[in-house]
């Protein structure tokens, strides 16, 4: 139990190997000592062993990415239910991944398991890749003698997430991509084209149009200030992340707020919904115990308010509240969902019930996104019409004017 609660480090190393030839590598481990007992099971003589400042399978092309992972865990359960033993399963993997990150990481894997680790400890040591849910499901795949079986669930589970993943990048990607265009054709605009405008009406002699004057006063402000004013907008966003990340409260107040918006925050409460059940479907049918299960469902649903909600369940169903009752209390969850939960409660099929209404939330994402485009075109062209719109319009009413006063 100790080793699971130390540290683990990335340290490069140089030794002799049993035929006195010099080798190089990196393994993971606790400290400097057990590094070099390590390599000495494996029939090296260490004779350097330094701490890696820079974590290992991370930066430039060998970044490991979440798609990564799915399809690992597609490949090793093809592999287990195909009988090719675990070992020689992350070695072909390992060999055959483009990515050199994925290599390393399948070669650190193996060896853990080569030196008689099980598999969810060999993973345990890999939290940026693999979560407790993961890990969880593994162990219980180990315990229970059923670790194909369990494998392959992870994998559909790993797809299906990803996928859900996906369609809320693509909901998101289009506005944002129309106002970051929107915003890029303003300040050229503003910075490039309406200043020879304003060197022209220079001339002219005559008062210029309210509208006019305003338009030349904004863009007399954003060409002195048009860094600061990109440097502010870069830095409130990296602001909000940043923020996101480390402080709860306001971590709180995004995903409340984001479930409150028109159009979207129907998208995210059903991917919430649909994440919940499928997560909780495949804990179900690994054998993992409810309440413990919940704990991990809770990290999974990628929003805090429901994955505050779950936790709230966990305690009520560990006093012995049934799930679907701690469900209703939350206000939070569709009677639709509810009610397949009861029937499947009665019926002793949790997991089928909550894996038939997280393909119906997929489905209804899935529906929602491919909606969203042709719902949010027809508003955007006016936004971008009247923006664009506006500043022509303001730049060409003096040479209207002037055209009257002439042809007065």
């Amino acid at each position: 139990m100790a080793s699971k609660t130390m540290k683990q480090n990335v340290f490069t190393w140089q030794g002799l190997d049993k035929r006195g030839q010099i080798v190089k590598g990196e393994t993971n481990g606790p400290s400097i000592a057990m590094v070099k007992a390590i390599l000495r099971r494996q029939g090296v003589n260490p004779t350097k062993v330094r701490k890696k400042t820079r974590p290992l399978f991370s930066g430039g092309t060998t970044r490991i990415k979440a798609k990564d992972i799915s399809i690992f865990s597609r490949q090793l359960s093809t592999m287990m239910n195909s009988g090719v033993p675990l070992v020689q399963s992350f070695d072909i993997i390992g060999k055959g991944h483009a990515n050199k990150g994925m290599q390393a990481l399948m070669t650190s894997i193996r060896t853990d398991i080569e030196s008689g680790s099980n598999l969810s400890d060999a993973l345990r040591k890999h939290p940026l890749y693999f979560d407790d849910l993961f890990c969880n499901l593994v162990s219980a795949g180990e315990h229970a003698g059923i670790l194909d079986n369990i494998l392959d669930k992870i994998a559909t589970y790993k797809e299906k997430t990803e996928a859900i993943k996906g369609k809320i990048k693509k909901a998101m990607f289009y506005p944002a991509a129309v106002v970051v265009v929107a915003v890029g054709i303003t300040i050229i605009l503003m910075v490039a084209v309406i200043p020879q405008f304003a060197q022209m009406f220079a001339g002219f002699g005559a008062d210029l149009p309210a509208m006019t004057k305003v338009v030349i006063a904004m863009s007399n402000f954003m060409q002195k200030w048009w860094i600061v004013i990109i440097l502010a907008m870069v830095g409130s966003a990296y602001g909000i992340m940043y923020t996101k990340k480390r402080s709860k409260p306001f971590n709180n107040f995004l995903d409340r707020t984001i479930l409150k918006v028109p159009i979207f925050g129907s998208i995210f409460r059903k991917a919430a919904i649909a994440r919940y059940a499928r997560t909780l479907s495949t804990m179900f049918a690994a054998g993992v115990p409810l309440v413990e299960a919940m704990q991990s469902v809770s990290g999974a649903v990628g929003n805090v308010i429901y994955g505050n909600a779950v936790l709230k369940m966990r305690d009520e169903v560990a006093t012995g509240t049934q799930l679907n009752v701690a469900m209703r209390q939350t206000g939070l969850f569709p009677n639709m969902v509810i009610q397949m939960t009861a029937i499947g409660e009665e019926a002793g099929s949790v997991d089928t019930m909550l894996d038939k209404v997280a393909d119906f939330y997929e489905d209804e994402v899935d529906n929602a996104v491919d909606g969203l485009s042709s719902l949010l075109e027809p508003i955007i062209m006016v936004v971008l019409g009247g923006l664009i719109g506006g500043l022509v319009v303001a730049m060409y009413l003096p040479i209207f004017q002037m055209g009257k006063i002439v042809g007065g």
